[in-house]
């Protein structure tokens, strides 16, 4: 059994505590490894490792194009490891390897992008009402930067906050979900291998609870990047408001789908598929309540279970699969509750609502693709986010009515549209209360394109080039051009 160590001043290390978890393999049930079960005590080392190296080694001193330099090295070192991450977060997390092997090989593009934007940062130079004054800013680190990450997409999401992170000169101490630390810890050593100074990343192992609670609380850390649930993202804002400190929150959603009657039918259809049900449903941006105009409804409803009953489910590894199990226990737990309270409230099943067993499936935590219709928008499984292969369908009328269902509801991190009508196209995207719109397309996304949430989905923005101020803080410097100076107290 491989037993895995926290990665903290560029050395592994062993918890204080000295007691690890098991971590499981989600499609076998067998448990493959141990991970740190860290305390408040490995946090204070990894945030004192990580302002070390903010105010006293080199990486204080390093310029940004050097930076730059690392970082593209890592990105490189990532590409060169790319199989051995996707596979370690397939046995992590039970996600498809061709799913995670894209997604991994993708993150580089993350890197890249940030290193060019590393020696772009400059303050500016502003006019003032004195002639004998010269006035300007800098655009400096914040300093360590907490980032807690889930169990979906573990180096992926750590991409969008360490990557800008890193250009603009902070420190990180990365927490990684408890059901998905192997990548994170083995992606540490790579950060070691392309040169950065020990103590700039650092990666603590843990519970929530725990070390999650320990890092979200220390008043070192000068600003928390979060990714995961809403519960989750109110307590950590919470702590976080206690010391004034600022937070990026990537959190939950429950995206409409709106297929209007003249969109290219088949491929709404396909696309409301792979909205739901590609990762199994376990993402935050899953199209898992599907509206419908009317006039289509039963037709094209009737397209989707097709579709939905031609997925095959199976060993994350096998190439011919297309959703692997549900990523651990308690979440395998929370949807089947979900689906029995879907059934409670008089949502009726057209297809999937239980477990999968069968041939291939062994001791998976598989769950059937599940599709409920006569959903009403009021209903708890129409409002709350679910996170697994579980779609509401939901008809409306007209454009108005539409809009109105697909903003009822306290999420708002992304909507889909399908429709071949430009003007409804422009008309909708403008009122619909979602940080991101895809049209006649789902799931798209792209390092260049800012991402995050309205209302309860989260705060701040991921992605794109304005991301980079999300890790600057600004200075004002005035500067008195003579030798003279007068007092306010002088006549």
């Amino acid at each position: 059994m491989e037993v895995l160590e926290n990665y903290i001043d560029g050395r592994y290390v062993a918890p204080s505590t000295g007691t690890y978890i098991d971590t499981e393999n989600p499609f076998s049930g067998v448990v493959w490894g141990r991970i740190p079960r860290s305390s408040a005590i490995d946090v204070e080392a990894a945030v004192a490792a990580a302002s070390r190296a903010f105010r006293e080694g080199p990486w204080s001193t390093m310029t940004a194009p050097a930076r730059a330099a690392l970082m593209r090295r890592l990105a490189d070192l990532v590409l060169k490891n790319v199989d051995e991450l996707a596979a370690i977060e397939v046995r992590d997390n039970g996600k498809t390897y061709r799913e995670m092997k894209a997604q991994v090989g993708r993150i580089p593009e993350w890197y890249h992008f940030y290193a060019g934007l590393a020696d772009k940062i400059a303050g500016e130079v502003l006019p003032t009402d004195r002639s004998d004054h010269l006035s300007y800013t800098r655009r400096e680190p914040l300093g360590v930067i907490g980032m807690i990450t889930p169990w979906n997409s573990p180096l992926n999401l750590l991409a969008w906050k360490l990557a800008p992170a890193l250009a603009t000169g902070n420190t990180a101490v990365v927490k990684p979900s408890e059901f998905t630390t192997a990548s994170a810890l083995r992606f540490a050593a790579l950060v070691e291998e392309a040169g950065f100074p020990p103590g700039v990343v650092n990666v603590v192992s843990g519970l929530g609870s725990e070390a999650g609670k320990a890092l979200v609380e220390h008043p070192d850390v000068a600003k928390l990047a979060f990714t995961g649930g809403v519960d989750g993202g109110l307590a950590v804002y919470a702590a976080a408001a206690k010391r004034l400190r600022p937070v990026i929150l990537e959190l939950g959603g429950k995206s409409p789908n709106i297929v209007f009657a003249d969109a290219n039918l088949e491929n709404a259809a396909h696309g409301a598929v792979a909205a739901i049900f590609a990762s199994g449903g376990q993402s935050c941006i899953a199209g898992s309540r599907l509206l419908v105009e009317r006039s289509i409804h039963d037709a094209f409803v009737a397209r989707v279970v097709e579709l939905t009953r031609g997925i095959r489910l199976g060993d994350p590894m096998d190439p011919a699969t297309h959703i692997g199990p549900v990523a651990n226990r308690p979440q395998y737990d929370r949807i089947l509750q979900r689906i029995a309270m879907g059934k409670e409230e008089g949502a009726v099943l057209a297809c999937g609502g239980g477990p999968a067993t069968g041939p291939g499936l062994g001791e998976g935590l598989f769950i059937e693709p599940t599709i409920f219709v006569g959903v009403d928008n009021r209903m708890r499984i129409a409002q709350e986010e679910v996170f697994g292969p579980v779609l509401c369908v939901i008809p409306f009328d007209d454009e108005t009515d539409a809009l109105r269902i697909a903003n009822d509801i306290r999420f708002g991190l992304g909507a889909g549209l399908w429709t071949r009508d430009v003007n409804r196209v422009h008309r909708m995207a403008a009122r619909l209360q979602a940080g991101t719109v895809w049209v006649n397309t789902y799931r798209a996304s792209s390092n260049i394109t800012p991402f995050g949430g309205y209302k309860m989905s989260g705060l701040g923005r991921e992605g794109g080039a304005d991301m980079i101020h999300e890790y600057l803080q600004t200075k004002s410097v005035l500067l008195n051009l003579t030798d003279a100076y007068v007092s306010p107290f002088q006549a």
